[in-house]
Parts: structure tokens; sequence; C-alpha cells
């Protein structure tokens, strides 16, 4: 969620930027099953049902990209009326969401989550996009990433850096 207070880099980073970035830890690690179950059981009501909601979400759409195309899954989530901006609040309570729920689904990827965040806000009437973009300077291996964006915001999929943008699906 480090990523919320962030706006899309119009251009590069600054070399100082760059070097801050590159300094940091790596992400969460999965914390063993008494720590992390422990933590579930300590959420107050409203957290937990969200986050039951989020797991439902993730499943679904995880189930749904593995049977549909990806654009007829996108086409489904689009169909709801998303046009107002989300507060920072709600982009965080969905990013916290959607990455604690993305643990306990299996190959829930980037694009799951962003797919499920995207949901989870167009259901509030929240708008959003996910953009796609691809690794630059690869090997042989064509390595792609999405992201949820929110007004010029990362909601979910890290930083941008070192990704070339391909595509930008918004809610409508």
């Amino acid at each position: 969620m480090r990523h919320l207070s962030r706006q899309v880099p119009s251009k590069a980073m600054s070399s100082r930027q760059k070097s801050l970035a590159e300094k940091r830890p790596n992400p969460v690690k999965r914390q063993s099953g008494r720590r992390g179950l422990a933590r579930v059981f300590s959420l107050s009501g409203s957290e937990a049902v969200f986050l039951c909601r989020c797991l439902l979400v993730v499943a679904a759409v995880r189930l749904g990209l593995t049977v549909l195309s990806y654009n007829r899954f996108r086409a489904m989530v689009t169909r709801l009326n998303a046009r107002q901006c989300a507060s920072m609040g709600e982009l965080r309570r969905v990013a916290w969401g959607v990455a604690a729920a993305a643990r306990f689904v299996p190959r829930a990827t980037c694009l799951t989550q962003a797919l499920s965040g995207q949901y989870l806000l167009a259901r509030q009437g929240n708008a959003s996009n996910i953009r796609i973009g691809i690794e630059r300077d690869t090997g042989a291996q064509l390595k792609a990433h999405a992201w949820l964006i929110s007004d010029n915001h990362i909601v979910l999929g890290g930083s941008l850096d070192g990704f070339a943008h391909l595509v930008d699906h918004g809610s409508r």
C-alpha cells in the first residue's frame, strides 16, 4: 500500500528518487500460518466482512479469467456505472483487501488483482483504469504486468518503473 501516495509519473523519476526506490525492501513477505491467521482474527467486524467480500471477488475473478477471455470478463466489470473519484481512504481499503485476499487464492496474478480492485471500486461508483505494460529491455521472454490506477494514483500493482505502457482499460 506504500504506492498509494505516489502519483503516476509523467516522465522518468530523478536519479535521487530512483536510488530511494531501489533501496526499499522487498514487498511484504507471506507470514507464517499462525501469525497471518491471528491477524485475520484480530480484525474488526466490518474489516472482516470486507476481507471476506474481497476474497469472494478475487476468487470469482480468478475463476472468470480461467473460464472466459479477458475482454469478455472485463466487459462484465465495465457495465457498472463508475464515474466519480474514490477517496484515498477507499483506495487504501480496496488495495489492502484485494492484496490480503490474493494471498489465499492460488495464482491470483496482477491482472486478477487489478480486475478485482476495479470491480470493487466500480460497485461503489468509483472510476478506475487497468493499465497493462510490458517490461523494457527483456531478453527472450516477454514479461507483462497490470496495475489498477484511480485518479492518477496507483492502487494495485506497484511501481511503473521499468515497464513500457501498452494500453489503459477504463471503467467506462
